[in-house]
C-alpha cells in the first residue's frame, strides 16, 4: 500500500512580501519520501532593500529491522539587496533609506548553496549500534560592495562514525569526526583584480562519552580531542606570494554532569566542561591577506546548574538555569577603518547569567472561553572582560558590546472555539553597549505581534486561513547593531540596522486528504 498527501501554502503580506510552498510526502512498506519547493519574495522596507529565495529540500528514508538509510539534499538560491547600516540620526529621522554608499553601487549579495548527506544506521544487538553519515557542501557566492566586489565559493565534505554500547544502566559512545574545507575568494575593484587567494583547511575529531544511570541518579563523563590545520595559497602573485601553512595545537575538552530525579515531576541537574571555537576563514587573514599567525582558538569551561519542574503530561512545565562561563582568547572583530576589520583575541573574559523557561496551562473548557496555553523564555546575562588590552587601551571590568542584557519571548496560544486560534506574542530586548568601553549605549525595546487561524474542513482536506500583524505598535528600533563602528570620511558611525515597522500577512495553507493505494 502507498500513502501519500499534500501540502500548499501561500502568504503575501506587506512591502509586496509573497511566499509560496508545496509539500509532499509518501510512504510505502520500509520506504519514506518527503520533499518541499518554496519561494519567497519582497520589495523590502527599505531602500535597496528586495529580496528572492527559491529552495527545495527533499529527504528518502529507507527502514529495516537492522538497520536504516537516509539521505537529505537542500537546494537554495538567493539575492538580496543590501541596505546595510545607518548613523544614528537616519535611524531617528528616515531609518528606511539606505546607507548612502551601499545605495550608490546597489550593492547586493546572491548565493547559490547546496548541502547533502547520507546517513546509515545499523543495530547489531540489542545492546549495539551505530551510525556512519557521509556529508557534503557547496556554495558560491558573489557579493557587490562600494569598496570592492568579493566574488567566492566555498565547498567541503565529511565523515562521522558513532558506536553506542548499551549494557544494562551503561551507556558508551565513541566516535570520530573528519572534515574537509576549502575557500576560494576574489576581490577586484573597477573590474581590477586586488587578491585571490584560497584557504584549506582540515579538522580531525575523536570523542567519547559514559554515562551511568543508578536509580534516580544519571552520571555521565565526556572528552573530546580536536585537531586543525590550514593552509592559504596566493593565487595573485602581483603583490608577492602569501602563500602559508598553519597548525593549531590539539584541544583536549573533558566533560561532567550529573541528573538527579528528586520526583516524577522534579529534575535537578549540574555539568561542568571545557569547549573552544576556531577562528573563521576571515578571522585566520589579516587585512592584506597574509596568514595571522597571532590568532588562537577561544577556550574556555562552563559551569552550568538547572532545575526541571514538570513532565509532558503537566499542566505547568518550567526549566531554570544558571551558568558561568571563563574564557581566555574571545575572538572578536576589530575593525580599522569603515570597512576593513580584523580578528584579534580579546584575552580573558567572564559569561554570566540566568535562562528561564516555562510553559503552563492556563484554562482549559470544552466551551467559550475554551482554552489558553502560554509559554515564555527569558535569558539574563553578564559578559564582561576580565583581562583586555588593545594596543595601550585597557578594558578590563568593560561589558562586552553587542550583547543584550536581558531578551524575553512570550506569548499565548487561545483557543476560544474548537477551529479558531488566536496567538498573542511578545518580545523585549534589553540595552547593548555598542563601543568596547561603554561610552555609547543602545537601550532596549519591546515588539508586540499577534496571529490568529481558523481551521476547516473542504472535501476531506484540510484549510487553514491566517493573519497576522507583527510589530503591532509600530515601534522603531534597531534589529541588529555594528559595535565599534568607525565614522567615514563624512556622516556619523554606522552602528543601526533599523528593525521592521508595523507589517501585516495573511495566507492560506491547504493539506489534502491523504492518498492510499
Amino acid at each position: 500500500e502507498t500513502r501519500s498527501n499534500l501540502k500548499y501554502k501561500i502568504q503575501h503580506g506587506s512591502f509586496n512580501t509573497t511566499g509560496m510552498s508545496l509539500s509532499g510526502t509518501s510512504a510505502k512498506n520500509k520506504t519514506y519520501i518527503w520533499g518541499n519547493l518554496s519561494h519567497l519574495g519582497s520589495d523590502g522596507f527599505r531602500e535597496n532593500n528586495d529580496y528572492s529565495r527559491n529552495s527545495g529540500i527533499s529527504t528518502i528514508r529507507w527502514e529495516h529491522p537492522a538497520w536504516s538509510l537516509n539521505s537529505t539534499l537542500m537546494l537554495t538560491d538567493v539575492r538580496a539587496g543590501i541596505p546595510s547600516s545607518i548613523g544614528k540620526t537616519q535611524l531617528e529621522t528616515a531609518p528606511r533609506t539606505a546607507a548612502s554608499n551601499w545605495l550608490a553601487v546597489k550593492g547586493y549579495k546572491k548565493y547559490t548553496k547546496a548541502i547533502g548527506a547520507l546517513s546509515f544506521k545499523h543495530n547489531t544487538s540489542d545492546i549495539i549500534s551505530g551510525e556512519a553519515v557521509v556529508f557534503g557542501k557547496w556554495n558560491n557566492d558573489y557579493e557587490r560592495r562600494p569598496f570592492n566586489n568579493l566574488d567566492d565559493m566555498s565547498s567541503g565534505g565529511g565523515f562521522r562514525y558513532e558506536f553506542s554500547l548499551q549494557p544494562g544502566n551503561l551507556q558508551w559512545t565513541s566516535g570520530t569526526e573528519i572534515i574537509y574545507e576549502e575557500y576560494t575568494w576574489k576581490l577586484d575593484k573597477d573590474n581590477t583584480i586586488i587578491n585571490h587567494n584560497s584557504e584549506k583547511r582540515n579538522q580531525y575529531s575523536f570523542f567519547t562519552n559514559l554515562t551511568y544511570r543508578i536509580s534516580a541518579l544519571s552520571l555521565s563523563a565526556a572528552t573530546a580531542l580536536n585537531y586543525i590545520s590550514y593552509s592559504l595559497v596566493d593565487r595573485f602573485p602581483a603583490d608577492g606570494d602569501q602563500s602559508g601553512k598553519h597548525r593549531f595545537d590539539p584541544v583536549f575538552s573533558p566533560r561532567l554532569g550529573a541528573n538527579y530525579k528528586v520526583s516524577e515531576h522534579l529534575s535537578v541537574y549540574a555539568s561542568a566542561g571545557h569547549g573552544f571555537s576556531m577562528p573563521s576563514t576571515e578571522e585566520t587573514l589579516l587585512p592584506e591577506g597574509l596568514i595571522n599567525n597571532n590568532i588562537k582558538p577561544e577556550k574556555g569551561f562552563q559551569y552550568e546548574s538547572g532545575v526541571r519542574i514538570g513532565s509532558g503530561t503537566s499542566r505547568f512545565e518550567a526549566d531554570a538555569a544558571v551558568y558561568l562561563i571563563d574564557l581566555n582568547n574571545l575572538l572578536v572583530t576589530k575593525r580599522l577603518s569603515e570597512d576593513i576589520f580584523t580578528g584579534i583575541n580579546a584575552g580573558k573574559t567572564r559569561h554570566y547569567g540566568l535562562e528561564l523557561q516555562l510553559r503552563a496551562d492556563v484554562f482549559a473548557s470544552n466551551r467559550f472561553p475554551g482554552k489558553i496555553t502560554s509559554s515564555a523564555s527569558y535569558t539574563w546575562s553578564r559578559n564582561r572582560f576580565v583581562d583586555f588590552n588593545d594596543d595601550g587601551t585597557v578594558y578590563d571590568g568593560r561589558y562586552l558590546p553587542g550583547i543584550p542584557d536581558q531578551v524575553l519571548n512570550a506569548g499565548l496560544n487561545w483557543l476560544p472555539f474548537k477551529s479558531i486560534t488566536i496567538s498573542p506574542q511578545i518580545q523585549y530586548t534589553g540595552f547593548q553597549y555598542l563601543t568596547d568601553d561603554n561610552s555609547l549605549k543602545y537601550p532596549g525595546y519591546l515588539i508586540f505581534s499577534v496571529r490568529a487561524s481558523s481551521v476547516f474542513s473542504l472535501k476531506g482536506s484540510r484549510m487553514t486561513a491566517f493573519a497576522g500583524i507583527n510589530n503591532l505598535t509600530g515601534t522603531e528600533y534597531a534589529s541588529m547593531v555594528v559595535v565599534n563602528a568607525l565614522p567615514p570620511p563624512n556622516g556619523e558611525p554606522r552602528y543601526y540596522y533599523p528593525g521592521m515597522p508595523w507589517n501585516f500577512y495573511f495566507g492560506l495553507s491547504l493539506t489534502a486528504k491523504e492518498l492510499r493505494n
